[in-house]
């Protein structure tokens, strides 16, 4: 495990020599020798078999003593681990016979050199190193010259680098000749414990323990570090240990690091990050980050931390359902957060969505281009699918599945397939993506949709005929009362991204479903009619299909109906061409001032932009909800109190409030998590 600096100099002591202790370089493991012998570490490792003790046939090398010291083995500056220098004393020992007189021998003068005494001694030394759970065997072999073979006398030492170990753990080391002509020699160290950063949990906070020594003094810095970029800072202070950090549960993500350091000149820095592995901490992450639209077909995942995320394209049809992932024909991508992504289409359409998961579990679901070019389509998408010698065919994307073209089922796309086929024919069809293995095709369904009410009403004028007038003013009153409610959007265009904030409400709204009404969508009509001409076209026709009005209070439409209030009313053409809220206003007033807005009217602010009570009091006699933590009242009020309501609202007003928080967050900028409290730990 690596070991920092600072917490080893915790470990081992506040003695300045904790910070001499050598360094190594080498990667690998190494040996040398004392001056006059030549030694070599064999690759490898070896069994740990010191077999039985045999007896010396002469001359030996054996261990007379073994002696172990920490170093440490630095990968980077402040990357180091723990590590175990042995050394092994050695002396001749083994059986040995002294030479005849030279009187016996008839004279040294005329004889060769004998072995052993002149003979170099060679010997292959075994350090066996154990420490829970590893256990490691190394060979060395060491030669001694002639000169220094004597017997029972030391020839020097070997010095092998080394054992990685880990600190507050018990180690054991033996040595041993191969073959073994004595016991072996053992060692046992104990190395001290590092206190280190400890987790718990109570309630609904999370204590971070440093076991640091009584009275020092050190450094503390929380921050969140970023693959790409510098580390972003959160809480920095200077303490005394031990110390107990109190965070709140929603506070972690899982690259949220601790950094400590001691109070001296020119410390190294620790680092830690404690909450890598936890789950908590990914699933905070997780629901921080947010898909976001860059351009027409890029897009990016915003989150504090890396993610391991994939994304892919799904086709998401109007009125709810699961979305449809187009793979394995656009297949998953491996996604890198705060970067900017592309698919290859050609054109973006609103039914085409970005689904993000993680290890295979979906996690978002973003369709960003319905913020841009309005709500959801009843288009009917094609595959292609593009063979060998220029084979292809296609299908429809329906919740059943793809159905191929032309086919015999009872879908909806089989019924419409030769019509679907000469669209595709004719140039009817939109191609949104293209490639070597296929292509995408959204087709427009209106026609046929018209054609199948033409049927309906056909039938019902030939029924009208033999019922009563009683029975089709019923059948009428039904057909009115289960039409999606309307609702008209008004609001002051302070800037652009109130105007996208306004664009992405009217979206979601769609989808609920409501009928939606807004100046954004209606720009060729504006300009041709005139803002007050369409506003009160807009205003009459929602009003009399019981619909609401929706003022969408912020700061430049509160001033500007203070303005109106005090009768200072603007000149016509001191507002934008398009703004219908400036042209509204001479028509709503009079509603609100005789008494006539209840029921009719709703207000509507933004969290952080503006307070309910900061709108006029004149227009508070009808509700106005902030958005969008009043999301589900403001919903209610907008289906009316005699509609019923559709299955899935709250999931559906989940998804309007992640959407508006998305755009929102362009607006005003979130606050951040409060400093951790810091408290003694004894």
């Amino acid at each position: 495990m690596p070991v920092p600096w600072f917490l080893l100099s915790l470990a081992l002591g506040r003695s300045p020599v904790v910070f001499s202790l050598e360094r190594l370089v080498e990667p690998q493991d190494t040996a040398y020798c004392s001056p006059g012998l030549s030694c070599h570490l064999w690759d490898g490792d070896v069994l740990c078999l010191p077999g039985s003790i045999l007896p010396a046939p002469g001359p030996v090398l054996v261990p007379t003593h073994l002696q172990a010291e920490l170093v440490l083995r630095c990968h980077q500056e402040t990357d180091c681990n723990v590590c175990v220098r042995v050394a092994v004393h050695l002396a001749v020992g083994g059986h040995w016979e002294e030479p005849e007189d030279e009187e016996k021998s008839g004279g040294a003068g005329d004889q060769e050199p004998e072995e052993p005494r002149n003979a170099s001694l060679q010997a292959q030394v075994v350090l066996s190193f154990q420490a829970y759970p590893a256990t490691r065997c190394v060979l060395l072999e060491v030669q001694v010259p002639a000169a220094r073979v004597q017997p029972g006398q030391s020839v020097g030492s070997v010095v092998f680098d080394c054992f990685e170990a880990a600190l507050g753990g018990e180690m054991r080391i033996w040595s041993y000749t191969q073959p073994r002509y004595q016991k072996e020699l053992n060692l046992t160290l104990q190395l001290p414990a590092l206190p280190w950063l400890s987790v718990s949990a109570e309630g609904e906070d999370v204590r971070l323990v440093l076991n640091v020594s009584e009275e020092q003094h050190f450094g503390l810095s929380l921050y969140w570090s970023q693959v790409q970029g510098p580390p972003k800072p959160w809480w920095n202070r200077n303490l005394t240990g031990p110390q107990t950090i109190t965070l709140n549960h929603t506070d972690l993500v899982p690259c949220l690091c601790v950094q400590v350091w001691p109070l001296e000149p020119d410390s190294v820095r620790t680092d830690m990050c404690p909450f890598r592995e936890d789950p908590r901490a990914l699933r905070n992450a997780w629901r921080a980050a947010r898909l976001r639209l860059l351009s027409p077909r890029s897009w990016r995942l915003d989150a504090p931390c890396w993610l391991h995320a994939e994304a892919a394209l799904c086709w998401q049809a109007p009125g709810g359902g699961p979305c449809q992932p187009l793979v394995p024909l656009l297949p998953w991508e491996n996604v890198t957060v705060n970067e900017a992504r592309e698919f290859p289409l050609l054109k973006g359409h609103p039914n085409l969505c970005v689904q993000v998961s993680h290890w295979e579990k979906l996690q978002l679901q973003e369709c960003l281009w319905a913020d841009s070019l309005g709500p959801l389509k009843d288009d009917m998408l094609l595959v292609e699918t593009r063979g060998p010698q220029d084979s292809r065919s296609l299908c429809a994307l329906e919740p059943s599945g793809c159905t191929s073209l032309p086919s015999g089922a009872s879908t909806r796309a089989a019924h419409l397939g030769e019509q679907l086929l000469l669209d595709l024919q004719s140039g009817q069809c939109v191609q949104l993506w293209d490639d070597d293995v296929g292509a995408l095709w959204a087709c427009p369904m209106h026609k046929y949709i018209h054609k199948r009410w033409a049927l309906v009403w056909l039938a019902c004028l030939l029924f009208a005929a033999v019922l009563s007038l009683l029975l089709l003013l019923k059948k009428d009153h039904v057909k009115a009362s289960a039409r999606a409610p309307a609702a008209l959007l008004l609001y002051s265009a302070d800037d652009a991204g109130f105007e996208r904030l306004v664009g992405v409400l009217a979206s979601a709204l769609c989808r609920l479903p409501l009928r939606v009404a807004v100046d954004l969508w209606s720009r060729r009509e504006l300009s041709a009619q005139g803002a007050l001409a369409w506003f009160h076209a807009q205003r009459l026709q929602t009003l009399q299909e019981g619909g609401v009005v929706v003022l969408l209070f912020s700061p430049g439409a509160v001033a500007m109906c203070s303005e109106w209030l005090q009768d200072l009313a603007l000149a016509p053409g001191a507002h934008g061409p398009h703004d219908a809220f400036a042209a509204s206003l001479s028509c709503v007033l009079p509603d609100f001032l005789q008494g006539r807005a209840p029921g009719r009217y709703v207000g509507a602010c933004f969290d952080g932009l503006l307070r309910p009570d900061a709108v006029p009091s004149l227009f508070r006699a009808v509700p106005v909800f902030s958005l969008p933590s009043q999301l589900p009242d403001f919903l209610g009020a907008l289906q009316g109190p005699c509609v019923r309501r559709p299955r899935g609202l709250a999931e559906r007003a989940e998804r309007v409030s992640r959407a508006l928080q998305q755009a929102l967050d362009s607006c005003v900028r979130a606050p951040g998590p409060g400093p951790p409290a810091a408290g003694d730990q004894t």
